[in-house]
């Protein structure tokens, strides 16, 4: 798979990684770039990560569009492009949360949205921005795709050859289960990490307590240093699914609650050993 442009909109980790992976397989010929900061711009220019910066009208003329942003500007920026669009360009995402992302994509897009492919790539950071970007940041993860029951099959087919151009391996969800799913095992953990770290820093003798914390508390709240304006997107995106899996989290810490209380050897050894196998049935399946 070849396309001759792809536009970036949002240069940073995800965005600039699956642009770096398309150059370096030679799949992309040039790289534009849109965005509301041109000096991030400027940036992932100088790092190669896009060719030149274009506005909204030049954005519309490229063969795929991938928006790489927070998931509340989707249908913002779908406004912006939707005018510029040429006959057969493609627009996917890599937005976190999907139920909300097809609604605004038919909502801004109108007919156009059969050429718009929902995604998720399943990779990341605690870093953001042009300069955490590299082209191996996809191989050997998932991507999920969501696609609807109108979405143009050359579409579909071109994004998918895009991700497993960069070494992804391609999946494809109900958006509605995607968002159960994610709520459980990406976003809630977020929304746990913070919610930690949030606790400590609000002690008057908060520094005491990162003065001692060392490699398990470091490993538990890693997320805790993504970016708060995109998780809160993600949060408020998914609001419904994310409640439930609060609710579901909460019960089980009083369930562990209630056994410490009571000093219930029994409960809390049959509790931590059923989560221990099970994490390490995840990890040797993955």
């Amino acid at each position: 798979m070849k396309i001759d442009t792809l536009a970036l909109v949002g240069a940073g980790l995800i965005g600039g990684s699956f642009a770096l992976a398309l150059k370096q397989a030679g799949a992309v010929h040039t790289v534009l770039g849109v965005g509301r900061s041109p000096a991030r711009l400027t940036v992932a220019r100088e790092l190669g990560l896009i060719d030149r910066a274009v506005d909204w009208t030049e954005a519309g003329q490229a063969d795929v569009i991938l928006l790489a942003l927070p998931v509340g500007e989707t249908e913002a920026v779908l406004r912006q492009l939707a005018p510029h669009l040429k006959p057969g360009a493609i627009i996917t995402d890599a937005g976190s949360t999907k139920m909300n992302v097809v609604a605004a994509a038919y909502a801004a897009l109108g007919t156009r949205a059969v050429d718009f492919v929902p995604g998720h790539p399943i990779a990341g950071s605690e870093r953001s921005g042009p300069g955490a970007a590299r082209a191996d940041l996809y191989r050997g993860r998932r991507v999920v795709l969501t696609p609807q029951p109108d979405t143009r099959a050359e579409a579909l087919a071109t994004v998918r050859a895009l991700w497993e151009t960069t070494g992804a391996q391609v999946e494809t969800l109900d958006a509605a289960q995607h968002d159960r799913i994610f709520a459980a095992v990406s976003h809630l953990p977020h929304l746990a990490a913070f919610a930690l770290v949030d606790d400590l820093a609000a002690r008057a003798d908060s520094e005491l307590f990162f003065r001692f914390a060392a490699s398990g508390f470091r490993d538990f709240t890693r997320i805790a240093a993504s970016s708060p304006e995109m998780w809160r997107d993600i949060a408020l995106a998914n609001r419904p699914a994310l409640l439930a899996e609060l609710d579901g989290y909460i019960a089980a810490l009083l369930t562990l609650r209630q056994a410490l209380n009571d000093e219930d050897a029994v409960a809390l050894l049959t509790m931590f050993s059923r989560a221990r196998a099970a994490r390490e049935h995840w990890t040797m399946e993955t």
